[in-house]
């Protein structure tokens, strides 16, 4: 085979290749999977009625809104509502204590 026409067949499989799987990926939307209308419970008679959804309630502990703190929560060491500098606020580190040395060395001399 000369080289054009390998050039053609392998192109024309890679774009037959991809029609395939492009078709395939297209299947599952084109398919005719209609949904039925929808009953709300307590609307036996088929009338008309709120297409609203009811409101979910909220989830988790207490009823009052407030949210309840994690069990590991610890305030903050400092509160930045004030106008002053986050070095004015925070304790000063403790220092070490100063090295005091044993004895004073003595050279020695051969």
């Amino acid at each position: 085979m000369s080289d054009d026409l390998l050039l053609v067949v392998l192109l024309a499989t890679l774009k037959l290749i991809g029609l395939g799987l492009g078709a395939t990926l297209l299947l599952p939307i084109l398919r005719d999977e209609r949904v039925g209308p929808r009953t709300v419970p307590g609307d036996e008679d088929g009338g008309g009625g709120s297409d609203r959804v009811a409101p979910i309630a909220p989830r988790g502990p207490g009823g009052n809104g407030i949210p309840v703190p994690l069990p590991d929560a610890a305030p903050a060491r400092v509160r930045l509502r004030e106008p002053r500098r986050l070095a004015d606020l925070l304790p000063g580190r403790e220092r070490r204590p100063q090295h005091v040395p044993d004895a004073p060395r003595v050279p020695v001399r051969d």
